[in-house]
């Protein structure tokens, strides 16, 4: 029987992040929205809390430390990672206790964030360096300002693109979409 734990999501986060074991990871508070149609027969949006935790991995190593350095609540991001159980016996003789959390893989900045020096200034999402945790040329994750874990992957300048083919200009035209 074949299993797969994937997890891809797009949503804010809810608390910024916070160290855990000496800085070797970082854990957050993340928001989805559900639709659901209600009793008056109107789409709503329906909030869905998540823990996530991130660790030091792959070949940067660096992931935790990114996640605590640049990510704050509010802002939005992709993330890609697994499920994860958690049980513990509460503390306060309440039972077993138990908690779903996602494991973050690779994530990638969805909008443009604030430079902690300079005065403020924003860089564009596209001008930050990425680092695709399954090396370049990776279809299945979007193009840019990823990082992830993982082997195999390598620096790159955020362009996870093939170039145009000869003769054809940069701008290119619909025809030119490979889906």
């Amino acid at each position: 029987m074949a299993n797969l734990n994937k997890v891809m999501l797009i949503g804010r986060l809810t608390r910024d992040p916070e160290p855990i074991l000496n800085g070797k990871g970082a854990k957050f508070g993340f928001a989805v929205n559900n639709r659901k149609l209600n009793d008056k027969q109107e789409w709503e949006e329906v909030p869905v809390f998540i823990d996530m935790e991130i660790w030091n991995r792959g070949e940067m190593g660096k992931q935790a430390e990114r996640v605590l350095q640049t990510l704050k609540r509010g802002q939005q991001v992709y993330i890609e990672g697994h499920l994860k159980m958690d049980q513990w016996e509460d503390k306060n003789g309440g039972g077993k206790r138990s908690a779903l959390r996602v494991v973050v893989e690779s994530f990638q900045y969805l909008e443009r964030r604030e430079d902690g020096e300079g005065g403020g200034q924003s860089r564009p999402a596209a001008s930050r360096p990425a680092y695709n945790g399954a090396g370049n040329g990776s279809r299945g994750r979007p193009a840019g300002n990823t990082y992830g874990g993982g082997g195999g992957g390598e620096y790159d300048d955020g362009a996870d693109m093939a170039p145009p083919p000869s003769g054809k200009s940069k701008g290119g035209t619909e025809e030119d979409i490979p889906f």
